[in-house]
């Protein structure tokens, strides 16, 4: 009886037919979006970040208040024992008193220029948070789609085992009534066996993927949604180079950052720089106490032993130019020029990085539109191959090598069309990143074409495939 091994016929035995096929998923399968709405609501990487822009814009606050009054208040509480030698006499007493001081910056270009740099390392820690906000959505994207690409994978690797498992049958049944030899029945028994180890490693990636995505977003999935095979594949619009590398240099938020880090090490040298300059305060304070506690006497120049509460008002200006520090503000000086020096060079390494970045991406993308329709046709033309070999192994042109060979080749063509959809996919979302664009939004775009009910054992293919192989076959002369 001749057999025609079609990859149709190869699914649907792994999904019917096979003890080890997975649970049929869940009817509410989650998507894409909810996924990310968890990883914001979850992930601790994001919780971290945001806790750490909170510690890192109270520098602002913290760097204004050097330019602010500030008002101290004090007291003191001590024992006086005065000796007198002409004429002898001892007082002892207790003396109390009590101040407030006002204290009013009127120039301070050090703190005005730690001001400055404050303000920039804020806009710098805003923007950080944002890029790992961003990268949040690529990371969900990436956790989703591994889950999804694990699964095809597996679902390929079921029905590559099924299929040598039918050639394992056949073989027998071709040796027990003499048509074949024992080495057909111990060649499909080989490749049998390879892909069923090859199965059990697909499995385990499978929940390694889930594994991934339960760590992103800390909430269990059974299943998600799929990806249909009706997502447009187009290229990057615009299609230039050019154009997304000019939006990445204004608009990636990690290249932004590093702009601001700049600038605040420029202010930061500019403070170092003031530590040379005279300060000036405004001063105002009051203080009431005894006349020992504020050192008041006779006109004789005795104490006076028994007196009421003395108070006094001071306002006045307190100028103070520095003159020698050991050399400390000049060595500030020569570490901030280092700084600054640092924070440039690892800007312009940043802008370069952007750049191949983005220009890769850009190429990747274009080169993934290609490899989707390559390798769908790869699929179409193995599977023609497939069903050729089999009825030349039927009529004795072609041997079990021939056969085997080329089913290992149809899914093997299986697993590259399906890695080259999740990579055009991936890579757009990278490109996007790379050009500051990405946003929520792309998730929600990728979500109108996914499938609820999304069986991996059913979907991982088109169905138009075998169709399209039967008239592939057809058309060629012979068969």
């Amino acid at each position: 009886m001749l057999r025609k091994l079609s990859l149709a016929l190869a699914v649907s035995c792994a999904t019917n037919g096979m003890v080890w096929a997975a649970e049929a998923p869940l009817s509410a399968n989650t998507d894409l979006v909810s996924v990310y709405q968890e990883a914001v609501n979850n992930n601790a990487d994001l919780a971290a970040a945001r806790a750490q822009y909170g510690a890192q814009k109270e520098v602002v606050p913290q760097a204004r208040a050097g330019l602010l009054p500030n008002l101290s208040a004090g007291a003191d509480s001590n024992n006086v024992r005065t000796q007198i030698d002409q004429p002898a006499a001892t007082v002892n007493r207790d003396a109390h008193s009590w101040r407030a001081t006002l204290s009013q910056p009127l120039f301070r270009a050090d703190r005005w220029f730690q001001l400055q740099a404050a303000e920039a390392v804020n806009e710098q820690a805003s923007l950080q948070l944002s890029a790992t906000e961003q990268n949040l959505i690529l990371q969900s994207a990436e956790s989703y789609f591994a889950v999804l690409r694990a699964q095809d994978n597996l679902a390929s690797t079921k029905a590559e085992e099924n299929a040598f498992k039918r050639q394992l049958d056949q073989s027998n049944e071709r040796f027990d009534v003499g048509l074949s030899d024992k080495t057909d029945v111990l060649q499909s028994q080989a490749s049998y066996d390879t892909a069923r180890a090859n199965r059990i490693v697909a499995q385990r990636q499978v929940d390694d993927a889930f594994e991934a995505l339960i760590t992103l977003t800390n909430r269990q999935y059974n299943a998600i949604q799929g990806i249909v095979h009706t997502l447009p594949v187009l290229p990057p619009a615009p299609n230039n180079a050019k154009a997304w590398v000019e939006t990445a240099g204004r608009q990636n938020l990690n290249l932004l950052a590093s702009n601001y880090a700049v600038t605040a090490a420029e202010e930061t040298l500019r403070q170092r720089k003031a530590g040379h300059l005279p300060t000036l305060d405004a001063v105002a304070q009051y203080e009431k106490g005894d006349n020992d506690a504020l050192g008041f006497s006779n006109p004789n120049q005795l104490p006076i032993p028994y007196g009421g509460d003395v108070s006094q008002r001071t306002i006045g200006l307190r100028l103070n130019i520095p003159l020698y520090s050991g050399g400390l503000t000049s060595s500030q000086v020569r570490e901030s020029y280092s700084r600054l020096d640092q924070t440039e060079q690892q800007r312009e390494g940043l802008r370069r990085q952007v750049v191949e970045n983005t220009r890769n991406l850009h190429r990747a993308v274009n080169t993934d539109v290609e490899q989707v329709q390559a390798r769908r046709q790869s699929i179409i033309s193995n599977q023609s191959a497939v069903q050729a070999t089999e009825i030349g192994y039927q009529v004795g042109t072609r041997n079990i090598v021939d056969v085997l060979e080329s089913q290992r080749q149809l899914y093997s063509s299986v697993r590259n069309y399906n890695n080259s959809r999740y990579d055009y996919i991936l890579d757009n979302l990278r490109l996007k990143q790379a050009a500051g664009t990405l946003n929520p939004g792309d998730l929600q775009d990728l979500s109108r074409y996914l499938k609820a009910d999304y069986n991996p054992d059913k979907d991982f293919l088109p169905p138009d495939l075998a169709k399209a192989a039967a008239e592939q076959l057809k058309a060629r002369p012979g068969y």
